[in-house]
């Protein structure tokens, strides 16, 4: 792991995985370490991962200043660690939450990325509401012996309540199947120490969708959203509603995949991955 002081001095931490050219992965959760991430289904043996914890969660430090953890002041450390690494421009990729901090980012700072890749991403910044084909995918899992004790968890997450208990409570909805591999991955960079930023992450945050979308609006690298036929949080439908907000914007959807693709189909994830980086 390597550290560096971000802006404000709060100590970041972030590890590399495989060598070539850098790709800055930024984990979701939020603020869930980036351990989870792994190596993005072998992605690592065509790329140099970078993955920075969170401020607040992980290896990373406290900041003196609770409200810098907020979405949109995290911002500041992902420019932090693009300077950092010494980086003119990047290729970012974000999963989940952490898409919806990379979005912040590319609508502040367009001229900074050469590529942006949204996994199963967060879409609130860009103001796209699918609660009828939340409810409906939830209830698709109905027969599975896991569905009652984890649909009143989804739900309560659903209503901001990102408790521990209801982020483990709830895992096998993120799942295409809930097999060995997803049991063994589902707890792994998720710890009672990140309370305090998973509750900071949006609070009192009130996104101004018309700016984030001027600032879209200035972005050239190409999009790629990528998400799992089987993920009831971010539907292929979701991803298709916000491609138009990017100038250069394509949509993938991997198949029988749920919200972590590539534990779902490794193989199938950093192939589709790769051929968009090129």
């Amino acid at each position: 792991m390597t550290t560096f002081a971000s802006y404000d001095g709060t100590e970041i931490c972030y590890r590399e995985l495989g060598v070539g050219t850098p790709l800055v992965c930024l984990p979701g959760g939020p603020a869930r370490a980036g351990v989870y991430l792994g190596d993005l289904g072998g992605l690592s043996r065509r790329r140099r991962l970078i993955v920075p914890d969170q401020r607040g969660s992980g290896e990373s430090g406290d900041p003196a200043d609770p409200a810098t953890l907020r979405v949109d002041r995290l911002v500041e450390d992902v420019e932090a660690l693009r300077a950092h690494l010494g980086l003119e421009r990047m290729d970012l990729l974000a999963h989940s939450a952490g898409a919806v901090l990379a979005t912040m980012y590319a609508a502040v700072y367009p001229q900074r990325l050469s590529r942006l890749l949204l996994i199963t991403p967060g879409l609130i910044t860009v103001d796209h509401d699918e609660d009828d084909a939340l409810e409906a995918r939830l209830a698709e899992r109905s027969g599975e012996p896991w569905y009652a004790a984890a649909r009143p968890a989804a739900d309560a997450i659903m209503l901001g309540d990102v408790s521990l208990e209801n982020l483990l409570a709830a895992r096998p909805f993120y799942y295409g199947r809930w097999n060995e591999a997803a049991q063994e991955h589902a707890a792994v960079g998720i710890s009672p120490r990140s309370q305090a930023a998973r509750d900071g992450f949006l609070r009192d945050v009130k996104p101004n969708v018309p700016l984030i979308r001027e600032g879209l609006a200035q972005l050239t690298a190409p999009v790629l959203l990528y998400v799992g036929e089987r993920d009831p949080f971010v539907t292929a439908n979701a991803a298709r509603a916000a491609a138009p907000e990017f100038s250069d914007a394509v949509v993938v959807v991997q198949p029988e995949a749920g919200h972590y693709p590539w534990i779902d189909d490794p193989a199938a994830f950093s192939a589709a991955l790769a051929g968009f980086l090129g």
